[in-house]
């Protein structure tokens, strides 16, 4: 097929965040892509532990100053980028004081999940829609990685889905192992709904464990990627109900750039 756009949205990416399997492949994936002749453009958190010194991260001033509106709280969204010189790929960082200038990731320093673990997610997820708006960039496919991104199908679904700039976009999901054992709490629904998204609509989401994160995104994305041999049970015959209704792309040990990027062409022709 002719050049595409390939936006990558990550919980975690290497070597800003090292050591797990999200991180890997967000790091190696959009190269692959963008080197088989592809424009792409990559998000993630801008989590306290990544130096923003060691790794240049500098303000896009014309992409900041939205707010996200969480609980009617203004949450500002502040937009840094940083390069990866031998990858030439930038990398766009999503930040905000209250919910990432923290030293730590998903837990606090006795490992107890942050309680506001909820909020970073939907702020992160409709920051990360916003941004691309404000970018003007039409991506072909969307290609999500990590639990905390899992609002980003269901928001293109619903709030989302009369945006010219994702009019004609596909949403692909990968799938991981469970990746924590606590819950986003029993309002993690009702904030998430933002612009009172229909209630049928998060009903997947419900429980608000990391399998229900998961499931809720595979319900509302075009296509899954099983990212991981070690996907929970429940998740994993989810996937097979609606195996007839969507392309699901079988867990890959290595890499395979070629399956991925015929795997996108497969979902802009049908």
């Amino acid at each position: 097929m002719s050049r595409k756009k390939v936006l990558f949205i990550s919980s975690e990416m290497n070597p800003f965040l090292e050591g797990s399997t999200v991180g890997e492949i967000a790091r190696q994936l959009p190269q692959a892509i963008q080197e088989k002749d592809n424009e792409i453009r990559i998000l993630v958190p801008r989590f306290g532990v990544i130096n923003e010194r060691r790794n240049r991260l500098h303000e896009v001033v014309r992409l900041s100053g939205i707010n996200i509106t969480i609980d009617d709280n203004d949450n500002p969204l502040i937009i840094k980028v940083a390069s990866l010189p031998e990858a030439k790929m930038q990398v766009y960082f999503l930040d905000n004081e209250d919910y990432f200038h923290r030293k730590f990731v998903y837990t606090d320093a006795n490992n107890a999940f942050f309680p506001d673990n909820d909020e970073r997610t939907i702020f992160f997820c409709k920051g990360a829609l916003e941004t691309v708006k404000k970018l003007g960039w039409a991506p072909d496919i969307i290609h999500c990685h990590g639990w905390m991104t899992s609002l980003i199908p269901l928001y293109l679904r619903s709030m989302y889905k009369d945006e010219p700039v994702f009019r004609n976009s596909k949403v692909v999901y990968s799938v991981f192992e469970n990746q924590f054992d606590e819950n986003l709490g029993k309002d993690f629904a009702r904030k998430a709904s933002l612009n009172n998204i229909d209630q049928e609509q998060l009903a997947v989401f419900d429980g608000g464990d990391c399998s229900n994160l998961y499931m809720g995104a595979i319900h509302h994305a075009d296509a899954v990627v099983k990212a991981s041999d070690q996907i929970d049970p429940e998740v994993e015959e989810f996937i097979a109900t609606l195996s007839t209704d969507k392309p699901v792309l079988q867990y890959m040990a290595d890499g395979h750039a070629d399956v991925y990027a015929d795997f996108y062409d497969s979902l802009l022709t049908s």
